[in-house]
């Protein structure tokens, strides 16, 4: 993170991820104050919508057997927009792979699948089977899942968690504080006033190392990025990935290495990140950009394929 000289940032983990609090007007104290706001406000949705905590909402639901279930009211309006980006991106971003994400090997906490590996010898990929059949009923916040169908919220709650608590810190009535950027391991949020003059200078994730991929600037606003890269495991001697292709179950081979997104809100641009990365270049190129947002794709061979309207964001 580059900009003004702010207060330093606080950082933890949460939900499986590293965390980063930055905000404009606040000193060291108020940090502090800041961070922990922060950490309860996380604890909650995690607690919420983790599918390695049996107590959460999303592991009751999962394992209802096809009863409905009633949730809290943010779990629900997570749902219902993870189904509605089901069918928005025609079924590339799809929240109904847990299953094959599981056959794959992420089957736990991600650090626990770095340290253990997986079965080398497990070849199954289940079937994707697509929101179609999710019914949601908003009079009661009641879902009901078809048998044999579970969800994963990961990337689309952390995206919702950085735009639900950034909302939470700015309107917690922290002395000076009149801006806020909230980092969930990529997916970032920002609030209110940015430093000046620029605004919140952001360091393009670039794990292949490209040297290309550079800096971007936003007021309000979100980045997402999703890669193959950074929550990678090995079976054999294959190299898996945990962004499951709908169409075949398996981790996707699209061509692409990383995708980041600019857009309004850190959900929708979680979603359009992971589901440009399925599509490949051209198909993933055309999806970020018909929904009204930019970024830019970074293929398998290290070239930076930049969308339209990028250049507004460049410092």
């Amino acid at each position: 993170m580059n900009g003004a000289k702010l207060a330093p940032p606080v950082r933890f983990r949460a939900m499986g991820t590293d965390v980063e609090v930055l905000a404009v007007g606040a000193d060291t104290d108020a940090m502090q104050t800041l961070g922990a706001f922060a950490a309860d406000a996380l604890e909650v949705l995690e607690a919420r919508w983790s599918r390695f905590r049996p107590t959460s909402e999303l592991c009751r639901l999962n394992e209802a057997g096809g009863a409905p279930v009633v949730v809290s009211q943010s779990t629900f309006s997570l749902i219902a927009r993870a189904v509605d980006a089901w069918r928005d991106t025609g079924g590339r971003y799809d929240p109904t792979v847990l299953a094959a994400l599981e056959a794959a090997g992420y089957d736990r906490d991600f650090d626990a699948v770095a340290r253990a590996g997986v079965d080398e010898h497990a070849t199954t990929h289940p079937a994707v089977p697509g929101c179609g059949d999710v019914e949601l009923d908003d009079v009661v916040r009641a879902v009901r899942l078809p048998p044999g169908v579970a969800l994963d919220l990961g990337g689309i709650g952390k995206g919702a968690a950085a735009d639900d608590v950034s909302a939470q810190l700015l309107d917690a009535g922290v002395t000076g504080v009149t801006g806020v950027l909230v980092n969930l391991g990529g997916d970032l949020r920002a609030r209110g006033d940015a430093p000046p003059p620029r605004g919140w200078v952001v360091e393009v994730d670039d794990p292949l190392g490209t040297g290309a991929t550079g800096l971007l600037a936003i007021g309000e606003g979100a980045i997402a990025t999703s890669t193959r890269l950074r929550r990678s495991w090995t079976r054999g001697d294959r190299t898996l990935h945990h962004l499951i292709d709908p169409r075949t179950g398996e981790p996707a081979d699209s061509g692409l290495a990383v995708v980041t997104v600019v857009a309004g809100e850190a959900w929708r641009a979680e979603v359009l990140a992971k589901a440009a990365f399925l599509a490949g270049v051209d198909d993933g190129r055309a999806l970020v950009e018909s929904a009204g947002a930019t970024g830019l794709l970074v293929t398998d061979d290290g070239e930076v394929v930049e969308l339209v309207g990028l250049d507004r964001f460049r410092p």
